[in-house]
Order: structure tokens, then C-alpha cells, then sequence
């Protein structure tokens, strides 16, 4: 089987990767100790088959599935976990070889992992942690071969090996990434023999290669061929609630956006009822929160910014730009669950913030250096997103909003 997404993948390696095209690949390779539930959030056991947590909520122990082996043949343990948790926290680490972004949130509050036995494993916790649990389900915990790690070293990126249903073969760089059914797989065999994974920038085209059946599955689809997709009878449109939300960056640490007026000024400017409805097919919504409304705890009471745009250009008047400001806005040149349409939506969002007098230049670069670029505050303005990793609102009001990630260098 075929699928193609909007990118390659960026890394192979669930402790490095940030992005959902990395992560589309990793998680066929490997497993976590519990795992979601189809189309929920609620977690199951995976590698673990069971597991207990003491009454003051700090200890959790894992029983782990005996007879489990890794795509190189050697053993699944606890010495295996814990071999991955102190791979990705401890920086003097020999394997320590990366950024690890996602380690500080997943593992946050674990102060140490214990191997008890071969089949049991203990996460020693300094304080409770409500979301423990289901980020232990999530894609960065993934436990990849020890055994492989030492031997690949810094190039592990490039030569995943795990425990799941698909076994790594060859990755052709910026084009595609091949795996073969694990014949072994502990959960049973995959129903297809090979997966491929190909990077197809544009959606249009994806569709276009769906339709010659060069292609069998794809994500992504430009609203508008929607309705061409339900009229052809050899192909199927899912959809479903979203877990994501996109938004503009503005960079506070340098002028004028680290001036509040400026930053306000420009919500005012941004219709987004009318993008919603343009480049999503109104199947989208105006975000008012920094998470979709499919998380539990969404505030619906919250008053959003209306479109307007003389309030816009009295708030820079007063911030000292009455002839308004020259700025750029970054867009990623890649499809994404939050960004349909990414250059029509940066060309909308240009025009729409011309009308306020805040004059933006288009850039973009290839999808891995516009991560890095924004990561390090090189950005003025950037249009991003965030995709739920584990359905609890910490992962949206922690990662995007908590001064621990507030820094340069964090995704």
C-alpha cells in the first residue's frame, strides 16, 4: 500500500520527531507501553499488559508482554524501557545525541525508571501527574531497540528499529520511505505485506495519483475537491472532528510585536470567518482558544477578538505606527490538518492585514528549515499549528503557553 502525505518525513526517530509527517512514520515501527484506543484517547494496553499505581499516585508499575523481540532479534525488557527514558533525559547520556523536544512534557514529573524485573518496569514520580497515563500512549515514548541505538549511534534517525507491526527497509530522502509487514508482530500479522510512505507536496496532485491508483491512501485534501471525491465511486472521503488548532506566531522579543497594541491590531485585521469559509470549506471554525473544542475543558464563554480593521489601525496609531508597519509573515509550504491551503491562506492573510496597514512580505522555506527557523525566533510573523498528541488539555496549555516552553529552541 501507497500513502502519500504533504512531506517526507523529517527523522525516523520517535524521540526526535516533532512533526506529524515523522510521526506518521515512526508510529508503524514502533510501540508504546499503552496505546489509544480506536478514535478515542482512552488508552490500552500495548507492550504493557498491565499496570498499577501506588495511593499517593507517584509509583506506576508495568508488567510488560513476555516473548516480545525487536525487529533486530534481541529482547524486549524493562531493561529496554528504561534504557529509552534515560536515553532522551539525561543530557551526559552517550546516546543523548538530539534535541528530544518532546521529553520535558512527556516525561514531566518523572523523576526515574526503575527495571524490577525483565517484565516489570517502575516510573518513580516527584509529584502526581494527572496526564501520565496517556502520555505514556504517546508517539515520543515509543521504545526503540537498545541494541540498535549503540549501534547506529547519532545515524539511529535514519535506521529505526522497534517492535511494531512494520519493519524498516530503505528510506529514499525527500521522496518516499519503504517497511515490510512484521510477520512476528506480537498484536498479529498486518494485513498489508509493504507500506509506503510517500512525501507528494501538493494536494492536488496527492488526488491526482489517488485517482490513477498509483496511490491508496492520502491526508489532506483540499476542501474543494471534496465533493469531486463523493461523486467518484472508487474512493472514500472520512473525516472527523479535529484535534488541532492553527494560529499566527508573532515574535514578542522584538519590535513591534513585542508592543501589545501591535500584536492586538493585528486580530483585528484577521477575518477569520472569511478564511474559514474560503480555504476549509466551512467545515472549520474561528479559533477564540489556543485548543479546538473537541478537548474537555474547552472555555466556550471566551470573548473573541471581532474583524476590525479601524480598530486595528487606531491600535497602531497609538503604538506609534500611525502610517502602519512593514513586516514579513512565514508560512509553511506544506499542507497541514490547521493549514488546507497554505499559500492561499498566507496570500489571504496578506491582504487582509494590507487592509489594516500592516504591509507583509511572503516567506517560506523547505518544511525542516522552516521548523528550525521558527524554534529559534527567527520569525516576525509565522503561521503554525499544533495537533493533539493525547486529548488532554495540558498538551495544548503546557506546549504552547508555559514559560518552560516559552524559550528559543523549543518546538
Amino acid at each position: 500500500m501507497v500513502f502519500a502525505q504533504a512531506q517526507d518525513a523529517v527523522t525516523l526517530d520517535p524521540h526526535l520527531a516533532t512533526d506529524g509527517f515523522s510521526v506518521n512514520n515512526t508510529s508503524n515501527v514502533f510501540d508504546t507501553l499503552v496505546r489509544y484506543k480506536v478514535d478515542t484517547t482512552a488508552v490500552e494496553p500495548s507492550l504493557a499488559e498491565s499496570w498499577t499505581v501506588s495511593p499517593d499516585g507517584l509509583v506506576w508499575t508495568f508488567k510488560l508482554r513476555s516473548g516480545i523481540k525487536f525487529h533486530d532479534g534481541t529482547p524486549f525488557n524493562a531493561e529496554a524501557v528504561k534504557f529509552n527514558y534515560d536515553r532522551q533525559v539525561d543530557p551526559k547520556n552517550p546516546y543523548h545525541t538530539g534535541s528530544f523536544d518532546y521529553a520535558e512534557f512527556t516525561f514531566q514529573n518523572v523523576k526515574s525508571v526503575e527495571a524490577v524485573d525483565p517484565l516489570t518496569v517502575r516510573f518513580i514520580l516527584s509529584a502526581r501527574f494527572a496526564p501520565f497515563l496517556i502520555n505514556m500512549a504517546m508517539f515520543s515514548t515509543g521504545i526503540a531497540s537498545p541494541t540498535a541505538i549503540r549501534k547506529y549511534g547519532p545515524d539511529f534517525f535514519k535506521n529505526p528499529v522497534g517492535t511494531g507491526p512494520f519493519k524498516f527497509v530503505e528510506w529514499v530522502e525527500k521522496d518516499h520511505v519503504t517497511y515490510e509487514a512484521n510477520k512476528d508482530y506480537w498484536a498479529g500479522r498486518p494485513c498489508i505485506d509493504r507500506l509506503i510512505i510517500r512525501g507528494i507536496p501538493d494536494n492536488t496532485v496527492r488526488l491526482l495519483e489517488m485517482e490513477r491508483g498509483s496511490v491508496q491512501m492520502m491526508d489532506q485534501v483540499n476542501p474543494p475537491d471534496y465533493d469531486r471525491i463523493r461523486s467518484n465511486k472508487d474512493l472514500v472521503l472520512y473525516t472527523g472532528p479535529g484535534l488541532n488548532v492553527g494560529y499566527l506566531a508573532m515574535n514578542t522579543q522584538n519590535p513591534p510585536f513585542n508592543d501589545r497594541r501591535v500584536r492586538q491590531a493585528v486580530s483585528y485585521a484577521v477575518n477569520k470567518a472569511a478564511l474559514v469559509q474560503a480555504f476549509y470549506g466551512g467545515i472549520a471554525q474561528p479559533a477564540k482558544n489556543p485548543m479546538p473544542p473537541t478537548i474537555w475543558g474547552y472555555n466556550d464563554s471566551v470573548q473573541d477578538y471581532g474583524y476590525d480593521v479601524s480598530k486595528a489601525k487606531q491600535l497602531l496609531a497609538e503604538a506609534g505606527f500611525p502610517n502602519g508597519i512593514d513586516t514579513e509573515l512565514w508560512w509553511p509550504n506544506r499542507a497541514r490538518p490547521y493549514l488546507t491551503q497554505p499559500q492561499k491562506i498566507a496570500e489571504a492573510l496578506q491582504q487582509q492585514l494590507s487592509q489594516a496597514g500592516i504591509r507583509a512580505k511572503l516567506v517560506t522555506f523547505e518544511w525542516g528549515t522552516y521548523l528550525k527557523k521558527t524554534r529559534e525566533a527567527e520569525h516576525p510573523m509565522a503561521i503554525l499549528g499544533w495537533i493533539g498528541d493525547n486529548g488532554d488539555p495540558d498538551n495544548f496549555l503546557y506546549v504552547l503557553l508555559d514559560k518552560d516552553n516559552a524559550k528559543i529552541g523549543t518546538s
